[in-house]
């Protein structure tokens, strides 16, 4: 069992045990002595989203990975997966972001790439951890790492994104709304957008340090749907704080998610017998989706809800998309991880490949109705444990029998507890949903 290490990487309230700096200087130094072990002198490129405590745990992060005879390559502002690229092309040993990815501002945390631009696997997370149990010592001045600034990169990973189409794929013509939350993309997903020649309205790029996903991003699309209304657009699109999610907005108003958007790509690439196997989705994936795909003659897997988990069920199946109803997308062919920016290109190139409009598509491809309702808790494995709670689960699986289903799941990145049902109808959904969640304490 891990101790500090949760879905994605260590993640918690700022100044509360573990996301403290004494903590994460520690981390810095394990992390160094674990994942450059087998070099002369390693590297590691380290990004943060735009919340005002990354500056602390830069600098500390820092401090324990030149203690541990590391380089730092500084980045800045920086997507999540922009950094696993970045991990790439510099042949770093390791990447590190610190973000709390779609929490609000007052929350912080560390993810880690390994050299290959990939999460860590739980064994190594393990043994992080064990040095995170020892005494912290620092080598010899000779011996201790440097720290760098690295100045373009974000013209490199502008141009990677860009890349991730054909040279002939344009947008001229295309009047798109942004949203980036305030966070890692603000200063990078409106030049990709207006290079490929697109009409870019923005919001969500004044970033402050304690505004990053506040009422905007991915987990708030309200504020997007009324901009792309008032302006006549197209479309909308709206990434998270670490830029790894992407939701979109059709021209209505209407939400299409991250099961929609790895539906239509897949469902492009196979047209085009580009498409590499099925496709990976979660637990939580719409069960329509699923319906949907196998109806064009796509295979279908579910995974265990995190990114992670999908690109484990990938690599298994030698398979290359993927993703999560959350926005995660995973485009193996580009990137190792979910990428809001390549994901929207990708689904946008798809939309012109089937001659399809976002809305039209949509309207073809409806969800199942399902509900989705978060309940906080103070103790998730005592909330899944009770008996109440269980009968309760069992009691509604029976009044839907075949009509629908039920998830209830512990979220691996904040105190929540996932209450998610699928009916026949949007009405029982919502009711079946809230009828459950006021048994979970």
């Amino acid at each position: 069992m891990r101790k500090y290490f949760g879905t994605d990487g260590i993640r918690g309230t700022v100044g509360q045990f573990p996301i403290t700096p004494e903590f994460v200087l520690k981390l810095g130094w394990a992390a160094g002595k674990v994942l450059v072990k087998n070099s002369q002198r390693g590297k590691v490129v380290i990004g943060k989203d735009t919340r005002i405590s990354g500056y602390m745990f830069e600098s500390v992060l820092e401090a324990g990975l030149t203690a541990a005879g590391v380089d730092s390559l500084l980045v800045g502002p920086m997507p999540t997966p922009a950094v696993a690229y970045l991990t790439r092309t510099f042949r770093a040993d390791a990447g590190i972001v610190i973000s709390a990815s779609h929490n609000p501002f007052h929350d912080n945390g560390i993810k880690f790439f390994s050299k290959d631009g990939t999460k860590l696997n739980d064994e190594i997370e393990l043994e992080i951890e064990k040095y995170l149990d020892q005494d912290m010592d620092s080598l010899p001045s000779e011996l201790l790492g440097k720290a760098y600034r690295i100045e373009d990169a974000s013209a490199r990973y502008i141009e990677f994104c860009k890349a991730s189409v054909p040279n002939d794929f344009s947008l001229k013509g295309a009047k798109i709304v942004l949203d980036c939350a305030h966070g890692a993309a603000y200063h990078i997903a409106p030049y990709v957008f207006k290079e490929l020649g697109a009409e870019v309205i923005s919001i969500g790029i004044s970033p402050d340090g304690l505004n990053i996903n506040k009422e905007v991003g991915a987990t708030n699309t309200d504020q997007l749907a009324q901009k792309v209304l008032q302006e006549k657009a197209d479309l909308g699109i709206a990434f998270d704080g670490d830029a790894d999610r992407v939701m979109m907005i059709d021209s209505q108003g209407n939400l299409v998610n991250g099961d929609q958007l790895v539906q239509l790509i897949a469902e492009s690439m196979h047209v085009s017998g580009q498409l590499k196997g099925g496709v990976v989705g979660t637990l939580m994936t719409n069960v329509a989706v699923e319906q949907n795909l196998k109806d064009k003659g796509i295979p279908f897997v579910r995974a265990n809800v995190g990114d992670r988990y999908v690109m484990e069920q990938l690599k298994k199946n030698n398979w290359s998309i993927g993703g999560e109803s959350s926005g995660h997308v995973i485009s193996l062919e580009h990137n190792t991880t979910g990428d809001g920016i390549v994901a929207a290109l990708r689904a946008l190139h798809a939309l012109k490949s089937l001659n399809y409009e976002l809305n039209q598509w949509a309207r073809n491809n409806p969800l199942a109705p399902q509900c989705l309702i978060n309940v906080r808790v103070t103790n998730a494995k005592k909330a899944l444990d009770s008996e109440k709670l269980k009968q309760e689960i069992k009691k509604v699986e029976n009044e839907l029998k075949n009509s629908g289903r039920v998830l209830i799941r512990a979220s691996g990145t904040e105190p929540l507890i996932r209450v998610m049902v699928e009916a026949a109808e949007q009405n029982v959904a919502e009711q079946k949903a809230k009828q459950i969640a006021t048994y979970v304490a």
